[in-house]
């Protein structure tokens, strides 16, 4: 069972780091803000990010045109940087928004013809362990 979890856990990281900068133009679409308040959103959402994984993709947003950032004294430390979208990074979160949706939808799609399909008592295959293969 530890390789099914491993293997779904895999899945489920892969899936976050591809919608992670999605998430973060659609914080930045709200509101400007420091790495630390999108980081807290983003685990307030229960979606897990490290600053190691942030920093990165905040400056490819920014390279990109997506983002820009203003330096903000801090009345606890040092200056902080905001982030903030730009029009290009709204027009882009915008189609990003029409993608999802139509995912979204064609995974509902696939979803409702498979629970069509739902195992009955005289499935063969029903309650069947894998096969185990090693390479």
């Amino acid at each position: 069972m530890t390789t099914q979890n491993n293997f779904s856990d895999n899945i489920k990281a892969q899936m976050r780091k591809g919608i992670l900068e999605y998430c973060i133009l659609s914080i930045l679409s709200r509101t400007d803000a420091y790495a630390s308040e999108i980081i807290a959103e983003l685990r307030q959402s229960q979606m897990i990010v490290v600053e190691g994984t942030l920093y990165p993709l905040l400056t490819r947003q920014k390279n990109g045109g997506l983002l820009e950032y203003r330096w903000e004294e801090s009345p606890q430390g040092p200056p902080r940087k905001y982030y903030r979208i730009t029009e290009h990074g709204r027009r882009i979160l915008a189609q990003l928004d029409a993608a999802w949706n139509e995912l979204v939808e064609q995974i509902n799609n696939i979803r409702a013809v498979d629970s069509q399909f739902q195992p009955t008592d005289s499935d063969p295959w029903k309650d069947k362990t894998p096969l185990k293969t090693e390479y």
